[in-house]
């Protein structure tokens, strides 16, 4: 029964099942999004200028004037939308030449975690060089420095000092607001401040304030986005991935006994055990967690089947990406696109993963990601 108990938190800590909290939100509100001003325009329409004169004149002399009017209008608005887009490229770049060649990362992760492949995903994609430091699921030893005893960990090394920056979401809103602003990172930590709180079952857990805002100014804000819409989306998004898409996995990766062997197979395989360890969790895990999935499947109100559940995300996601955009980010993966890609690939390889992508409309839109992280790889 010891090994059991133990074989049955090692599979939850690999792939989780949190129970969801109420949100906090804190910190820096909302960007006001500006409103452009319509005083200069107003001023001329009043005023007997040249404007005035044309209206006195020829129709023909008038059209030309509004023709040469718009497309001077036009080009100035093309060349400040390509300034504008020059410039944050610009600004990223150098946040990501100072990240990558002053400061050292370090990834403390369990491989088939959803949050640790998650973080993956986003270092990848940004094109950030890291070291991974593979957790024994049992010991936890590897990060015996930390109080903060879940993974990822990511550890910020610059000289001398270095920052930990713990929870999924927190390193990547982090490191993003980082590469968009150039704030210091030991001030951007300090945004995001742990808080104690009860989950459903009576147990003090940590939650960190704001871990879906990037901490932005208006004007930071409206280069990376456009407007608030886009943000507001990013975030729902990116906290769906957390709060429902991830308790998804495990019910469907231990849905049978043969699935939750091989399930169990592909963790000993990628996972850090010892000699010992590893039998031990592939069987006797196997059995525990094919048990305790069908309590996660109670506890979070899933179908009998839960490949329904699994399916009907799926095609929520891929329906609020639409059609007319190939990521939700728009041309390039949003924050919200990475989350998502990156729990559902620590499914590649097993039956639930090739059943999602024969049933449901998200394959291309997962290939198109795949391709976009590693089109941004060193090397490509």
């Amino acid at each position: 029964m010891a090994q059991a108990a133990r074989a049955a938190r090692v599979a939850r800590a690999l792939w989780p099942g949190r129970c969801s909290l109420v949100e906090r939100l804190g910190g820096r509100p909302w960007p006001q999004l500006l409103a452009q001003s319509r005083a200069g325009f107003a001023g001329a329409a009043g005023g007997q200028g040249p404007a005035a004169a044309v209206r006195k004149g020829s129709p023909r002399l008038l059209r030309v004037a509004v023709l040469a009017l718009g497309g001077a209008l036009g080009l100035y608005h093309t060349a400040r939308w390509h300034l504008r887009a020059q410039h944050l490229r610009a600004h990223h770049s150098a946040a990501q030449l100072s990240l990558s060649s002053h400061m050292q990362l370090t990834l403390y992760q369990y491989k088939t975690c959803p949050f640790c492949s998650k973080v993956r995903a986003f270092l990848d994609f940004h094109a950030l060089p890291y070291q991974v430091v593979e957790v024994n699921p049992v010991f936890r030893s590897e990060i015996k420095f930390s109080s903060y005893r879940k993974v990822p960990i990511l550890v910020a090394q610059e000289g001398d000092r270095s920052q930990q920056l713990n929870d999924s979401s927190v390193i990547i809103s982090a490191l993003k607001t980082y590469l968009v602003s150039g704030q210091p990172l030991e001030e951007i930590i300090t945004w995001y401040p742990p808080m104690k709180a009860m989950n459903d079952q009576g147990k003090e857990v940590t939650e960190f304030c704001n871990k879906y805002w990037l901490m932005l100014d208006e004007k930071e804000a409206q280069q990376m986005y456009g407007g608030k819409e886009a943000r507001t989306e990013e975030m729902k998004w990116r906290q769906w991935a957390d709060d429902w898409l991830v308790h998804l996995i495990s019910p469907n990766v231990y849905r049978t006994p043969a699935e939750a062997l091989a399930s169990f197979d592909y963790i000993v395989r990628e996972g850090k055990f010892g000699a010992v360890e590893g039998p031990v969790a592939k069987y006797v895990g196997a059995a525990a967690m094919y048990l305790i999935s069908k309590r996660l499947k109670s506890r979070h109100h899933l179908h009998d089947d839960v490949r329904e559940d699994l399916y009907e995300a799926a095609n929520k996601w891929v329906a609020a990406v639409g059609k007319d955009r190939p990521f939700m980010g728009g041309q390039k993966p949003n924050l919200a696109d990475l989350a998502v890609y990156g729990v559902l690939r620590v499914m590649e390889g097993l039956e639930a993963f090739d059943d999602l992508m024969r049933h449901t409309r998200i394959q291309p839109w997962y290939l198109r990601v795949e391709k976009a992280i590693a089109k941004a790889l060193p090397g490509h």
